[in-house]
């Protein structure tokens, strides 16, 4: 299963996160309730539950709605939402520690301890550019940020997305042609701390980092391609971010 910021339902979140930003949870959590009622597959009823979860006004409620967004998360069974199940479990735990079921809150707990050790995403992975590479190199750390040009990254990043690394591509800097490579980390990687936990719970996107280079095994040459619209939305977004890049 793909994520994808162009998903409709995905879309009524991400403005109801833009409301939040705004300090108007109303209209967030009347997004986030859409979100639920048209969601029409087990991914997307994971992310509105989550999202409803932080719109209730009792812990009960918050309770409720956690379990529910964990149900659909484990019946979807992947890594897309893998990496969310550590957040999930801590904050199920933190309403039954609120509730005063101590038991349930260390076991739900030390659930959340297990499964946030390294991820578990076995690939294939993709890393997209403009730059002209052969098979055979290596993509290693220290290349300047696509997104902060005065950042010298002390990473290398990739996917385990097709599209997403497609659109990483379209999003570089350069005039060369949209290249989408296959690559095999060499080293240990991690979940990129830039997206996981932040706007969406865990690392629904599959980005990882690595201090290691990546050896480019192969090309990828067809992918679902943004629109000329979404591509300018995605370049205004990060032109106008204020945010800090975790190197």
């Amino acid at each position: 299963m793909e994520f994808s910021p162009f998903n409709p339902v995905i879309k009524l979140c991400l403005q109801g996160m833009s409301f939040e930003d705004k300090g108007m949870p109303e209209e967030a959590a009347q997004l986030f309730l859409k979100a639920w009622e048209d969601a029409s597959d087990d991914h997307e009823k994971f992310l509105a539950a989550y999202y409803l979860s932080h719109h209730q006004k009792t812990t009960a409620d918050q309770l409720k709605w956690f379990e529910t967004s964990l149900k659909f998360a484990l019946k979807i069974n992947d890594d897309t939402v893998k990496s969310a199940l550590p957040s999930l479990y801590l904050n199920i735990s933190r309403c039954y520690n609120e509730l005063g079921d101590h038991e349930k809150s260390k076991n739900n707990a030390e659930l959340s301890e297990l499964l946030q050790k390294h991820p578990s995403d076995k690939g294939p992975f993709y890393h997209g550019t403009k730059a002209d590479l052969q098979i055979g190199e290596l993509l290693t750390a220290g290349g300047n940020s696509n997104y902060k040009s005065e950042f010298k990254m002390n990473h290398i990043y990739f996917t385990a997305l097709i599209n997403g690394a497609g659109l990483a591509a379209a999003l570089a800097k350069g005039n060369g042609a949209e290249r989408v490579y296959i690559v095999e980390p060499t080293g240990n990687f991690e979940n990129d701390p830039n997206v996981t936990d932040k706007k969406f719970p865990g690392n629904p996107t599959r980005s990882y980092r690595s201090e290691m280079p990546l050896k480019i095994i192969g090309e990828i040459t067809e992918w679902s391609r943004p629109s000329p619209e979404d591509l300018q939305k995605f370049r205004e977004k990060l032109d106008n971010s204020q945010g800090e890049i975790i190197n």
